[in-house]
């Protein structure tokens, strides 16, 4: 992945990114496992879930840019790396993608969609977290994929090229505030979408999980075209701003949509 050479197009671009990672299925599915546990075990704590789960995964990210950034000087992100993490990002977005779309089509007329995640499946368990120091560590233990490592060195490297250790520490907050903004948004959404769970709530389910499940799909094969197609690859250097905040603002019209699904119908006026 070229990374721009302006220092606030690289600084928009990795915010931008950091909200798409929020909005990975991993995210939202464990989000959704904790928000469910929390609703019967600290309802108030429900609605901090997100916030408090992408502040732990932040908090690595973090970590691992301080040390690439003080470790670029003697090392570079080899160029493996990044090819390696490109296929395990096409293959989880496409499996995801595909799980997603089953949950939407599978899940009973009377339920609401659960988002469907990899890593969310492999550790439930952790899902039954309620203080907020043991959420925050979910969110780091999520953290330590090869994925979410591999970007977090490779923006730090390129950080340090503008300036040194405090820029790449400067990503590594960008990067987490655009998470922080999507996971807090998610948690909110799903504690009032649970507290409903009536019609207009389930259809507003279904809608985000369709949209999840189409946009990992999307991302997936437009990932593949860009590896086989030089072309692509070309058409796309210069764009990954611009496409990352319009897939941002497909979500977010999608999230407005569902806000007006989930909220209260108006009271009707008796008969006078």
């Amino acid at each position: 992945m070229d990374l721009p050479n302006d220092w606030f197009t690289l600084l928009a671009l990795v915010f931008v990114f950091g909200a798409k990672h929020g909005l990975d299925a991993d995210h939202l599915a464990t989000i959704d496992g904790l928000t469910r546990y929390n609703l019967r075990q600290a309802p108030s704590r429900a609605r901090w879930c997100g916030s408090l789960f992408s502040l732990g995964h932040g908090a690595v990210v973090m970590l691992i840019a301080l040390g690439v950034g003080i470790a670029s000087t003697q090392w570079q992100v080899p160029e493996w790396m990044e090819n390696v993490g490109t296929w395990i990002s096409i293959v989880f977005l496409t499996l995801l993608g595909l799980l997603n779309l089953r949950a939407v089509l599978l899940t009973a007329p009377d339920a609401v969609v659960s988002p469907v995640g990899l890593k969310a499946g492999l550790l439930t368990r952790l899902q039954s977290a309620s203080h907020p120091l043991a959420i925050a560590a979910v969110g780091a233990l999520f953290a330590l994929s090869f994925d979410t490592m591999s970007q977090a060195a490779l923006f730090a490297v390129t950080a340090t090229q503008h300036g040194g250790i405090a820029h790449a520490l400067i990503l590594g907050l960008a990067f987490t505030g655009g998470m922080l903004v999507m996971d807090g948004i998610n948690g909110l959404w799903l504690a009032r979408l649970l507290r409903r769970a009536d019609q207009r709530a389930r259809m507003a389910s279904r809608v985000m999980g369709l949209l999840v499940a189409l946009i990992s799909l999307s991302v997936a094969a437009f990932g593949l075209a860009r590896w086989l197609h030089s072309d692509v690859a070309v058409w796309y250097e210069g764009k990954e701003l611009g496409l990352g905040i319009g897939v941002i603002v497909l979500l977010a019209l999608a999230f407005i949509a569902t806000q007006g699904l989930t909220r209260p119908p108006l009271a009707t006026n008796s008969a006078r």
